[in-house]
Order: structure tokens, then C-alpha cells, then sequence
């Protein structure tokens, strides 16, 4: 989240807004061509969970096998790099314009090259060491190395960059720190496994082959999904050129901002949703959902309406004055996170479930959604077209999952919180209304602000009284903390 807010006026500062532009086109390729690779460390890390710390032999055979084939992927990845740059279709993906300097493109690809090149054999290889461990009780301590990879990459080239390093030594020195800091992660794993007794068991290319083959189907799904996400930026860099990449994605960093906030939130809870499931425990399956949207109600919600107020100026200082706000694209994109976050639960249960079925249809139909409408409105309302096409992308495929999630829960003889998801989805109905009055009737903002926030206090109470017993409990303990939201809680079990 720091690194979002913190950086962009530091690139902005000493880079022109097209080299920024295509700095960050870059970054959105290599998310979309390692999807292959997030595939199948997404269905190894289910498979190692699916073990569980009791089979260490099943494990590190799946583990073993599994390595040959994701190097073997991200030559494949490499070679498409290649095939980029020495055939001439660089330029369009990143959105250069035909009057860019050839130096420029020239670094462009030689800094694709090698961002490409460490995640193949670096970054993805630590990924699924990373998984490896889940089962085993490292989750947390695996986050921690990503959080500190996450600073040592966002950190170090925009020093070079204030030091007067250009594309390519941005992306020498970004290379170079993520590879030299993966050395100590390294060892730390292995110290970790060696203590897990996960050791070498051998290596079955059948084993590895048959995984990877079924991890397609997660691959496939996520290079969809992505089209909602990186994706976005891939298409809009040739749409709308460098400097629409860079207006877009200044304007959508506070819903990544609210998006962190919720996986903070949410992928923890995974497993224990998983486990409440197996266990047909309905009262605390819905006391997890409920955790989930009461961030979306008595945090979200209203941080959204209160940063549509304020946003304005503080943005203009932001970005330096080098790009323009709308108001409406940004209420669009907060309101795009709010319906996401709403279908976290229903997500996680076809998720982790592996309903790989559904998963794909339901990104298809969002991806040709967004895709294609983006396609259709960029043209035509310019970036603001591509927030209109996700925040439809996103209505959808929330509206998808849950009604999978509702039936997948009664055929195992569960059944949906229906009130509760209900008031959620009312929160974020509200925080719409007052987002769009806010931006078609300017002058009100306060007034809309004001009823708005009135009738979440409202939802507020609904919320904790259809709540279960145990989840009022664990929202008073993540709430003991913040004083406020304590009283607000101990208030509406009272009324």
C-alpha cells in the first residue's frame, strides 16, 4: 500500500509520464505471460494443503516433480519475450507511439527481458518453495518474505530513478535486487524443510506432467480473471497509449489499496473457511463470512464515500499535477472493489473447492465482458470506458458466484446467510448512490455524504444482529483495539 501511494510522485518527478507509462505496461506483460506459472502454484499449493503435514514424503515427491516442469515453463515464457522484441510487436503492447525514440523501445525490451528472466527462474521457483510449506504452519512467516520482497523491489529502482537512472538501469537494478534478496529466503526455506523432514524424494516427470496438465484449467482461468486486473492495463496501453495507462492506473490505485486491505483480510481465512465447510459447521462458516463483510460494511463502505469527498486536490498534489482526475472513473473503479469484496465468500467456496467448472465460465463471461466492452467504450469514452466495462465484469461474476456457492451449500445440506449478504449488498448499493449523486449533483457532497453514511450507521445495526453469537465475539476481538467500533458493536447487541 505504501509503495502505491509512495512512489508513483517519485517516478513522476523525474520520468516523463510516457516512460512511467510504459514502466508500468511492462510490469502488467510479465504478470500476464507468468500466468501459466501462477496456474500451477496455485494447484500445487491446494495439493500440499491437501496432504497436510502428516504425508512429508507425498510432498516433496509432488514438490521435486514439479520443478523441472516450471523450468521448463518459463523458458517457454522467455521464448515468447523474445518473440516479442526481435518481431517488432513491442511497441504496440506497450503503448509507444510511432514517433517514440528507437532507444527507448530498445530498452523497453531488454528490461522485459529481464524481469521476465528472474521470474522465471527466481521468483517462481520461490513461489512453490514458498507453498511447500503452508501446510506446515509457515504461512505467515512465507508472507513476511513477500512483504519484504515487495519493499526491496518497489524501493530500490525508484532510488535509482531519483538518483537519474533511466528505463533500463531501473530495470538492471530491480532485476538485481530481486535476485540478490531471494539468497536469504532461500535459506531460510531450506533450513525450514530440513526441519519439516521434507527432503529429496526423487523426481517423477509423469507426476509433474499430470499436475501441470491439470493446473491448465486454473491457468486458463486466471489469464481471464487477469483481463480484469494486469489485463486491463495490456489492452489500454495500445487503446489509449502510455500517459491513459498511467491516468488509469494512478486513478485505481486506491481501490489495489482497499484490495490489499481485504486480502489482508481474506486469505488468511481460507483454510479456515475450508475447514468449517468439511465440517458442515454452518455457525462458524457464517461467522467467517461474516468477519468478511463486516470489513466491507464498517470499513470499506464508508472509507470509499469519505475519499470521494476528499480526493480531488489530494490527488492533483499526488501525481504532481501530471494527470488528470475524474471523479466518476474513480468512483466506478472503488465501487468495482466493494462488489468484489461482497463475493469473497461465495468465491472462496468455489475456489476452494476447486469448482474448476464454474471458475471458468464465470471468468470467461466477465472476461469477454471487459474485454469486450473496453474494446467498444475505450474508443469512445477513453479511460473511462475501461471503468465502465469492469465494474460490469465485476457485477457479473459476483452475481455468478454466489448463486454457484448457494447451490454447491445445499447440496451439502448448508444453506447461504442470506440476511447478512443481503445488508452487505445494501452497504454497497448506498455507497453507490452517494458516489454518483456526489459526482451529477456537484456542491452536495457533504449533504450526500452525511445521508449516506446515516444509512450505513443503520445497515451497521441490522448487520450485528443478524450476525451469529460467535462471529459478534470474533469481531469484538479483532475490534478491541479500535475503540470506536468496540462501543458501535457493544451498542447494537444491546439494542
Amino acid at each position: 500500500m505504501l509503495a502505491q501511494l509512495l512512489l508513483v510522485p517519485v517516478y513522476l518527478k523525474y520520468w516523463s509520464i510516457e516512460v512511467y507509462g510504459i514502466w508500468i505496461a511492462i510490469q502488467a506483460l510479465v504478470s500476464i505471460l507468468s500466468t501459466l506459472d501462477q496456474g500451477h502454484q496455485t494447484f500445487l499449493e491446494f495439493e500440499f494443503l491437501r496432504f497436510g503435514r502428516d504425508k512429508p514424503k507425498e510432498i516433496a515427491l509432488t514438490l521435486w516433480s514439479s520443478l523441472s516442469i516450471a523450468l521448463f515453463i518459463g523458458l517457454i515464457e522467455i521464448g515468447i519475450v523474445l518473440f516479442f522484441i526481435f518481431c517488432g510487436n513491442l511497441k504496440g503492447l506497450l503503448g509507444l507511439k510511432v514517433a517514440s525514440e528507437a532507444g527507448l523501445m530498445r530498452d523497453a525490451g531488454y528490461v522485459l527481458l529481464m524481469l521476465m528472466t528472474v521470474w522465471a527462474f527466481v521468483s517462481n521457483i520461490g513461489g512453490i518453495f514458498v507453498r511447500v510449506l503452508s501446510p506446515f504452519g509457515y504461512y505467515a512467516r512465507m508472507n513476511w518474505w513477500g512483504v519484504f520482497s515487495t519493499v526491496v523491489a518497489s524501493i530500490v529502482p525508484v532510488i535509482a530513478v531519483a538518483f537519474g537512472a533511466g528505463l533500463f538501469e531501473a530495470g538492471v537494478v530491480m532485476a538485481a535486487a530481486s535476485v540478490l534478496y531471494s539468497i536469504p529466503q532461500y535459506f531460510d526455506i531450506y533450513r525450514l524443510m530440513k526441519k519439516e523432514k521434507i527432503g529429496y524424494q526423487g523426481t517423477s516427470f509423469k507426476h509433474g506432467t499430470s499436475n501441470f496438465i491439470l493446473s491448465l484449467a486454473l491457468s486458463g482461468k486466471g489469464l481471464l480473471e487477469n483481463a480484469r486486473q494486469q489485463g486491463v492495463r495490456v489492452i489500454l496501453a495500445p487503446l489509449a497509449g502510455a500517459s491513459g495507462l498511467v491516468a488509469f492506473s494512478t486513478m485505481r490505485t486506491g481501490a489495489n489499496i482497499a484490495l490489499q486491505g481485504l486480502n489482508t483480510i481474506t486469505n488468511p481465512l481460507m483454510p479456515e473457511i475450508m475447514r468449517f465447510l468439511n465440517q458442515k459447521d454452518q455457525e462458524k462458516m457464517e461467522s467467517s463470512f461474516g468477519v468478511v463483510w463486516a470489513v466491507v460494511i464498517f470499513f470499506l463502505t464508508p472509507s470509499v464515500m469519505l475519499l470521494q469527498v476528499f480526493i480531488g486536490p489530494l490527488f492533483k498534489i499526488w501525481t504532481q499535477s501530471q494527470v488528470e482526475f475524474d471523479p466518476l472513473l474513480f468512483a466506478l473503479l472503488s465501487l468495482g472493489v466493494l462488489v468484489f469484496a461482497v463475493a469473497q465468500p461465495a468465491i472462496s467456496i468455489v475456489r476452494g473447492n476447486n469448482l474448476l467448472k464454474p471458475q471458468v465460465i464465470i471468468a470467461s463471461i466477465a472476461a469477454v465482458l471487459v474485454v469486450g466492452g473496453m474494446f467498444v467504450l475505450v474508443p469512445v469514452k477513453g479511460i473511462l470506458g475501461a471503468g465502465i466495462s469492469l465494474l460490469a465484469g465485476e457485477i457479473v461474476a459476483a452475481f455468478c458466484y454466489r448463486f454457484v456457492a448457494r447451490q454447491w451449500l445445499h447440496k451439502q445440506g448448508m444453506a447461504w446467510p442470506v440476511r447478512s449478504s443481503r445488508i452487505a449488498i445494501a452497504a454497497v448499493c448506498v455507497a453507490a448512490f452517494a458516489m454518483l449523486a456526489m459526482y451529477f449533483v456537484p456542491g452536495y457532497n457533504w449533504l450526500f455524504l452525511a445521508a449516506g453514511l446515516l444509512v450505513l450507521v443503520y445497515l451497521m445495526k441490522q448487520y450485528l444482529h443478524a450476525l451469529p453469537p460467535i462471529a459478534v465475539s470474533k469481531l469484538q476481538d479483532m475490534s478491541r483495539k479500535v475503540g470506536i467500533l468496540n462501543r458501535l458493536i457493544v451498542y447494537g447487541k444491546k439494542r
